[in-house]
């Protein structure tokens, strides 16, 4: 009994001490009217950022050169931000038109005739500040100059 109550008592205290992140732009609803088995209407957020890596399997070559522009295509007519490097894309949104884009990448490499398609993806989401991509590469080359001025 008594380390029942030390574990509910650590916890309740843990509780208490992390502070409560400010929620930015989440799509937010009352706990009251969500129990704990009701996910149903879980939010998702409001925005996020996916870096993913598109692989058609089983199409006799080595090349995906041609699967990868499709790709770009299809990101750079649906007017999300997005960005090319030389292990995939990285895609900024709210999370929905994030996960749709993809999905249309999908359909468009399958169009192509490649009938089997394996997508790894890395998401971020952040509800306490906005962040782009570009913001969290320049705040690292910024550190990293401040160490070039150090003696």
């Amino acid at each position: 009994m008594k380390s029942i109550l030390r574990a509910s008592i650590r916890a309740s205290a843990r509780r208490s001490v992390l502070p409560r992140p400010r929620t930015l732009g989440i799509r937010s609803i009352s706990t009251s009217t969500m129990n704990a088995t009701d996910y149903s209407k879980l939010p998702t957020p409001a925005s996020c950022y996916v870096d993913f890596c598109l692989v058609p399997i089983g199409t006799g070559s080595v090349s995906v050169a041609k699967e990868v522009a499709e790709v770009q295509k299809v990101l750079k007519a649906s007017g999300v931000k997005h960005t090319l490097h030389s292990a995939g894309t990285t895609v900024e949104g709210s999370w929905d038109e994030v996960m749709e884009v993809i999905g249309k990448c999908h359909s468009a490499v399958h169009q192509m005739g490649d009938v089997r398609i394996q997508t790894a993806m890395r998401v971020g989401s952040r509800i306490d500040k906005p962040q782009t991509a570009e913001e969290k590469i320049k705040r690292v080359q910024d550190l990293l100059a401040e160490d070039g001025k150090s003696p």
